[in-house]
């Protein structure tokens, strides 16, 4: 189906899975959704790190709707689940954040690793977290990320387990893509970037690895939700991890 066509699937609720391999050929994007008075702050916040927070485009204030990802837009709607935060605390998940729209949001909709997979799986990669029909693994690090106004935190990170003779094709397909994350940030050291059991994501779930595969972590788009738990804004919208919103924007769109 096209990206309209499921958009309106999960509008329905009818849809409420991770979004991993639907849509092959078009970006998914992440969610965060701040009051106006931490707009600016997090905007800056994401300037100085491209790499876990790349911008798609940010709507007007109390907008709900899209352009440059696809008109038939509804944020509020269009994403399979979504969780809100207070004080940097988890409240709970909803399939749907209409009731709790204010006219003071503005929405920050950022690049997501789920948008190059269709060019590694072209590429002869598989993709374990499809193949198992799981969400991909996520994992906070020890990487710092470059604080702005009231926000701060650390980079997390998704996992894709690569055969050792793949790898330099993936960091290549990847790297033409830094508006979806771009190439992996660490290849075959987790412990490196302060991981230490990869059966134990912080979000997402495990997959498999086998013992020809290597563990390769590219920036995550969950980053800004781990960044909200730490900088405690009062009130934060996002997606639930994997739970993507998938665009009406082409993959070819976003190689350079």
């Amino acid at each position: 189906m096209t990206p309209t066509e499921f958009r309106h699937l999960v509008r329905k609720n009818d849809y409420q899975k991770s979004t991993a391999g639907i849509c092959p050929g078009f970006a998914q994007a992440n969610l965060l959704v701040l009051p106006k008075v931490d707009a600016y702050d997090f905007l800056l916040f994401a300037q100085r790190n491209p790499k876990p927070i790349p911008i798609l485009e940010v709507t007007e204030v109390g907008s709900r709707k899209l352009s440059r990802l696809g008109v038939d837009t509804d944020i509020a709607k269009d994403f399979p689940k979504y969780r809100i935060y207070r004080d940097g605390q988890l409240i709970n998940e909803y399939l749907t954040i209409e009731n709790y729209w204010r006219e003071d949001l503005v929405s920050f909709l950022i690049g997501c690793s789920f948008s190059f997979e269709d060019l590694l799986i072209q590429s002869g990669i598989e993709i374990r977290h499809i193949t198992e029909n799981v969400n991909v693994p996520m994992f906070n690090t020890n990487i710092p990320l470059h604080p702005a106004g009231k926000f701060s935190g650390n980079v997390v990170v998704s996992m894709r387990p690569i055969k050792s003779s793949k790898i330099a094709t993936a960091v290549s397909v990847t790297n033409r893509l830094p508006a979806v994350h771009g190439a992996p940030i660490q290849i075959g050291n987790p412990e490196e970037i302060g991981i230490f059991d990869l059966t134990n994501p912080d979000f997402g779930d495990a997959v498999t690895i086998n013992n020809d595969e290597i563990p390769v972590f590219w920036a995550c788009g969950v980053t800004p939700q781990a960044a909200v738990m730490a900088s405690k804004p009062s009130f934060a919208m996002t997606h639930s991890p994997g739970h993507m919103l998938v665009t009406n924007l082409s993959n070819k769109e976003l190689i350079v």
